[in-house]
């Protein structure tokens, strides 16, 4: 390791810090512009991400910066990636999202696209732990109303 590497400590908004090489972490525009702005202070506090979900996106930003890997090899990695809990899902996208780091963001995106697709509503709800709270008589409505859209 060169001793011109230089660090950069991301605090996560529950309190955790990671040190993590610069040319690793600028793969977040955010942290990117930052650094470019001259904005670095001793640490770089990450309100909108909590400790686990950066461990996950600093997994992705590793792999994905290492220089031997192979096309395939990120694809498989991607493919395990991705195959998470919807809540982690989420997390990812918001992280991704305040990080604004794109390739993240899009990938997590397509895969809730993914487990969307070709599913009922009921199948969906049931998926992503989400709560019907319409009537049957609202639901019929919105159907109605949207029909183009159950055809």
């Amino acid at each position: 390791m060169s001793s011109s590497t230089k660090f950069l400590t991301l605090k996560t908004c529950d309190g955790k810090e990671f040190v993590l090489d610069e040319a690793i972490a600028v793969r977040s525009q955010t942290i990117k512009n930052m650094v470019e702005d001259d904005c670095v202070s001793n640490v770089i506090p990450l309100p909108n991400v909590d400790s686990k979900t950066m461990t996950k996106v600093i997994e992705y930003w590793k792999k994905h910066s290492e220089e031997d890997v192979s096309k395939d090899m990120l694809m498989e990695f991607d493919k395990a990636f991705v195959k998470v809990h919807h809540s982690i899902l989420y997390a990812l996208i918001l992280a991704a999202n305040f990080l604004n780091d794109k390739e993240i963001l899009d990938m997590m995106c397509q895969e809730v696209a993914d487990r969307i697709k070709g599913k009922t509503p009921e199948e969906i709800r049931k998926e992503f732990d989400i709560k019907n709270d319409f009537t049957p008589e609202e639901e019929e409505e919105i159907r109605k109303e949207n029909a183009w859209a159950f055809e």
